[in-house]
This record gives structure tokens, C-alpha cells and sequence, in this order.
């Protein structure tokens, strides 16, 4: 009975080898993830088309105007000018406020944190935040930041440029926080050995040592998270971005800048999308595509970071 199974098994691994045993589910499979693929390739590559078409024009008869132009309530004068600094303005504060509590945290996830249960349940809170529809965080910074800020801070009760930042600051700070913690833990441990070894504290390992290796990885992740702050919408129209025309006057200051109404480039282009005249509908597309172009430029960015400073070990 032993030679008979040792045979058995024996031509089973043969056929396996030599490939006449064929795995029909794992093909059905395979054959579904790919046409999953190509579903999802052809929804994008109409909408890009689409907006392409609609939007490429206008900005190829408006030139550089479009991009200085200020919100008007004429299609032939609007452009995106305030809405692009004010997303401009908008990254700033994210990556004054996230990117520094978002490494710091992760810093002290992977290298002082001890491995308890409350540590790990921490790292989970953390990675299902980064799954959290971003319009949940447009009430949070609704009720902490708008409400709660506007009533410590002289600033305007609804829709100034802070606590649209900050509210976008939060959005991405799990990302940073997921990104940052995996950069760091790539980076082997027979570094921080080594530098041990030979008399270094601890923080002379992760700052002489660690934080350089996993640099490369920290400002892809950073980066990324910037470009998704970018392009988020739903948290800023609760906060109260501005929809429509307005003007900012002659505020001045950083702290009247901050306490000011603000739009940007996502919002900008919502309010268009609303208009009923069919010339604002172009103007949408054509910021789709500036805004398009800016986060491919941005992906792109962080693939040259990836790859310049990319470390094997």
C-alpha cells in the first residue's frame, strides 16, 4: 500500500510539473481579475477622453488667462486662478500640520512603542481611519474646527481657510502615519544593530541612521498623501468653502489669511458643474484636466523620489 500512494503521489507531482493538470478555477479566476481590469481601464479612459475633449479647448483658446483669471460669474472672465492658490494654500497647511505629527507618531509606533495590546490596537484604529469616507471627516472638522475653533479664535464662524486645512490636515494624517511606519520598518535591523553595537543612544540610531534610510519611503508616502489632500472635495464643501463668486478684498496678515474665505481648485470646479449655462460645463472640464495634469505631475514625482533614493538591501 506504501509503494502504491508513494506512486500515486510521485505521478501527481509529474503531471503537476509538466503541466498536464489543469487548474480550470484558478484560470476562471485569473480570467476574471484581468477582465475586472480591463472594465475598470475603459471606464477611466472614457471619462478621461471625455473631459479631454470638452476641456482641452478651452484651455488651448484661453492660454495662460484661464490660470490667472479670477472667479467670475461670466464663463468668458472665470478662471481658476483663486481657487488654485487657495488650493496652494490648503497643502501648506497640511504639510505644516500632518506631515510632522504623522512621521513623529510613526516614529514612535515602530521605534519606542513596546508591542502591548494597547500599541496594537493603536496601529488598528490607525489603518481603519485611513479607510474612513473623507466626507465623515468634513463633519468632524464641521463641529471640532469650525464650530469649536471659530469660537476660540477671532476668526470668521464658517468656511475660513484654517479649518479647511486642518480638516484635510486629519484626513491624510493616517496615511502618513501607515506610510511612514512601513518606510520605517523596512529599514533592517541589523542597522540599528550595528550602531548599537558600536555606543550609539537610541536616538542617535534613528536619527543618524534609521530616519535617513527610510527617508525615501517617508516622502513617497508624504507626497501621496499631499496629492490626495489635493483633490478631496467633500470635507471642504462642509467646512464651508466658498461656492460661488466672492472676492477676499484687502485682508492682510497671515491672520486675517487664515481667518479669511477661501475656495479651491475641486470646489471650483463642483460649482461649475452646477451652473446651467453649458460654457460653465467646459470650464469644469478644463479644470479637470489642469487638475489632472498637477496630481499626474505630483504620482510622478513621488515615482522619481521611489527610484532615485530606493535603497536594496
Amino acid at each position: 500500500m506504501g509503494s502504491v500512494a508513494t506512486d500515486a503521489t510521485a505521478g501527481a507531482v509529474r503531471a503537476a510539473i509538466t503541466g498536464r493538470r489543469r487548474d480550470v478555477a484558478g484560470s476562471v479566476f485569473a480570467l476574471l481579475l484581468a477582465a475586472a481590469l480591463v472594465m475598470s481601464l475603459a471606464f477611466l479612459t472614457v471619462l478621461l477622453v471625455d473631459v479631454g475633449v470638452r476641456g482641452i479647448p478651452v484651455i488651448a483658446e484661453r492660454g495662460v488667462g484661464f490660470f490667472t483669471s479670477g472667479t467670475s460669474t461670466s464663463a468668458a472672465r472665470a478662471g481658476i486662478d483663486q481657487a488654485l492658490v487657495g488650493s496652494l494654500l490648503l497643502a501648506a497647511i497640511v504639510a505644516v500640520v500632518a506631515f510632522p505629527l504623522g512621521i513623529g507618531a510613526a516614529v514612535y509606533l515602530e521605534e519606542y512603542a513596546r508591542d502591548t495590546r494597547l500599541t496594537r490596537i493603536i496601529t488598528a484604529n490607525i489603518r481603519n481611519l485611513a479607510g474612513v469616507p473623507s466626507i465623515v471627516y468634513g463633519i468632524l472638522g464641521l463641529v471640532l474646527f469650525v464650530e469649536a475653533l471659530g469660537g476660540v479664535l477671532p476668526m470668521r464662524a464658517t468656511g475660513n481657510l484654517l479649518s479647511g486645512g486642518l480638516t484635510l490636515a486629519v484626513l491624510v494624517l493616517p496615511i502618513v502615519i501607515i506610510t511612514s511606519a512601513e518606510a520605517l520598518r523596512a529599514v533592517p535591523s541589523s542597522i540599528r544593530e550595528a550602531a548599537y553595537g558600536v555606543g550609539a543612544t537610541r536616538w542617535e540610531v534613528i536619527r543618524g541612521h534609521v530616519l535617513p534610510c527610510a527617508a525615501p519611503g517617508v516622502l513617497t508616502g508624504t507626497v501621496l498623501a499631499l496629492a490626495r489632500a489635493f483633490g478631496e472635495t467633500a470635507p471642504l464643501l462642509l467646512v464651508g468653502a466658498v461656492t460661488g463668486f466672492f472676492s477676499t478684498g484687502s485682508a492682510g496678515g497671515v491672520d486675517r489669511l487664515l481667518g479669511s474665505p477661501y475656495t479651491a481648485l475641486p470646489v471650483q470646479i463642483f460649482d461649475w458643474t452646477r451652473a446651467p449655462d453649458p460654457a460653465f460645463q467646459d470650464l469644469a472640464a478644463a479644470g479637470i484636466v489642469a487638475m489632472v495634469v498637477a496630481l499626474l505631475a505630483v504620482n510622478g514625482f513621488a515615482i522619481w523620489l521611489r527610484n532615485r533614493y530606493e535603497r536594496k538591501w
